[in-house]
């Protein structure tokens, strides 16, 4: 039998022995050292691998490597290691479940007729200055580094552009990696493998807006604060506003959502239709503009929260809400963050439709008096809006205050003034800047987890008592209407330990979250940051069923490689 038949008779499995022969830097299995003695796949259906057949495994790999052409790149391993979810601290920063800081890739270079296809379709909207390069490769907000950038950084104006971008770099199978607002933090935009960053940027028109429909299309390179200063003269608004500097395309990619989600829901709950750019260059509306439909199946929705990894977004209809008539934003001190939770989870039990329910720590709030020469109470505290007639939002503060009373909340203060309350909301939206206020020269690690409401108060005590014994400076920040918890790890780039702590922290609070039936991330997307934990969040099935997926649209895996789905997953 020919070693290249043999190999092929293997069928592949996600357990260690199968890994090893799906990546490239493969290690010798384990070769017993009777040739009677049976390597075992624990996999169902798999059973023994007679011991002279792994003895030849090595050489028939040697002898076919053409045949791992699917997994030329050297992927590192990030499964999550099984210490028990009940017991975070046995879980040890390193090996497995631990963060890469620095993700790996291997790197090919560009070849030079791609280049030249590349300056015939952008003409001059293209770059390969290494400071572009560099600013492109490394998120600004983003925990996480790679060992390479990009080679060719383009900007197309067109859906045709990228049209053509896209398929050329399929026909010589180089990695794309599309770029938006570079907001995201969990290594969205990282090129650990070279290739080509498309940076989306100058495309972001309003193509159309139908006032009478309440909905618009636009190009993925508008920002969500940009598209509702348009709109605002229609007297109507985009009703998810993550981190300033956000685009609608990014927005798409990583399902965002952000303060208003308690009321209006996530990016999935808020876009109509999709037009995306495939893999082999092909253009795919995924819906019609109706607000709803049972026609196929739902593309749009399997292309939201996709990353990059299925296609590239160059357009987007999204629904739109009219602007309130009135409302009114409120303030709470409490003596603890459990008081503070508690009362936010009470007022959603009330059946109150409040649009936003904030919680900062009494950290975060020292953070926001330095930034910006406040003298707030450095007490854990609550923030509300409630949105609708005059009336009723002021029905709603009454009726929260009163919560907020029976659960110890003091200074309870609202305003109605329209500059009082977009000052108030600056100061949130701007929260993370101000951290950066405590420690210059520090940089942050940013994590985010959420969890049914009902284990909010818990997951926030748990977490908090552990961020308080650490020596690192943590701020508190939740979206504690929709059970929504984020941290902000302030440590020095240059001191490893500390960069260690901010893992742990990170790891711990994760744990606590699965452990509680929760997600990894309610917001901030997988990136290369948290696939190590999604096969303990989703199960070696759903990842597996995201894998064919991915292999069908992506056969070249040159969509954003090495992101979202965990490197290990075979089927």
């Amino acid at each position: 039998m020919a070693f290249s038949s043999l190999f092929s008779r293997l069928r592949p499995c996600s357990k260690p022995i199968c890994r090893n022969l799906r990546t490239s830097n493969f290690q010798r299995p384990h070769i017993p050292s009777s040739l009677t003695e049976p390597v075992t796949c624990s996999r169902k259906g798999h059973g023994t691998i007679p011991s002279w057949v792994a003895s030849l495994i090595p050489l028939a790999l040697a002898v076919s490597a053409g045949s791992l052409a699917l997994q030329s790149q050297n992927y590192p391993s990030l499964c999550l290691n099984d210490a028990p979810l009940s017991d975070p601290k046995s879980v040890k920063t390193g090996g497995k479940g631990s963060t890469d800081y620095v993700v790996k890739g291997s790197l090919r270079k560009v070849p030079p007729e791609l280049i030249e296809e590349l300056k015939g379709i952008c003409q001059d909207n293209m770059t390969m200055d290494e400071d572009e390069r560099y600013v492109h490769g490394k998120p600004q907000n983003s925990f996480h580094k790679a060992v390479n950038i990009p080679d060719v950084v383009v900007y197309p104006r067109s859906e045709e552009e990228v049209s053509k971008i896209v398929k050329s770099c399929n026909m010589h199978k180089v990695p794309i990696v599309p770029y938006g607002g570079a907001t995201s933090i969990e290594g969205h935009t990282l090129s650990p493998y070279g290739g080509v960053c498309i940076d989306m940027t100058l495309m972001n028109r309003v193509k159309a807006l139908h006032v009478e429909d309440m909905d618009v299309v636009v190009e993925p390179g508008i920002g969500w604060m940009e598209l509702n200063e348009y709109l605002e003269s229609y007297g109507l608004f985009f009703p998810l506003d993550p981190g300033p500097g956000a685009t609608i395309g990014g927005m798409c990619a990583t399902r965002c959502s952000g303060s208003l989600a308690v009321r209006y829901g996530t990016m999935r709950d808020n876009v109509i239709n999709l037009k995306v750019v495939l893999a082999d260059g092909e253009v795919m509306k995924t819906a019609s503009r109706a607000r709803k439909s049972a026609a196929g199946y739902d593309l749009t929705r399997l292309l939201i929260g996709s990353e990059g990894t299925l296609g590239v977004i160059t357009e987007i209809t999204l629904r739109l809400q009219k602007l309130p008539q009135s409302s009114v934003v409120a303030m709470c001190n409490f003596p603890t963050i459990k008081d503070a939770a508690d009362v936010a989870i009470a007022t959603m039990h009330s059946g109150i439709q409040v649009s936003r329910v904030e919680l900062l720590d009494e950290v975060q709030i020292r953070a926001i008096n330095l930034a910006n020469d406040k003298k707030l109470p450095e007490i854990p505290t609550l923030m509300f809006e409630f949105v609708g007639t005059e009336a009723y939002a002021r029905e709603q503060t009454q009726i929260v205050q009163k919560i907020a009373s029976e659960h110890n909340g003091s200074d309870f203060v609202f305003a109605e003034d329209p500059e009082a309350k977009k000052e108030l909301w600056k100061i949130r939206k701007e929260a993370l800047w101000a951290c950066f206020a405590m420690k210059p020269k520090f940089e942050a690690m940013i994590t985010d987890v959420c969890v049914p409401l009902s284990h909010l108060a818990e997951l926030i005590s748990r977490s908090k008592q552990e961020l308080d014994g650490s020596p690192l400076t943590c701020t508190v920040i939740a979206h504690a209407g929709d059970g929504n918890f984020h941290v902000v790890v302030l440590f020095d780039p240059t001191k490893e330990k500390q960069r260690r702590e901010a893992e742990r922290l990170n790891h711990f609070m994760v744990h606590i979250a699965l452990s509680m039936e929760g997600t990894c991330t309610g917001e901030h997307g997988v990136g290369t940051g948290k696939m190590k934990y999604l096969e303990k969040e989703l199960g070696i099935e759903n990842l597996r069923t995201m894998k064919r997926i991915k292999d069908a649209l992506d056969p070249n895996n040159i969509m954003n490689p090495g992101k979202l789905i965990p490197p290990h997953i075979c089927f």
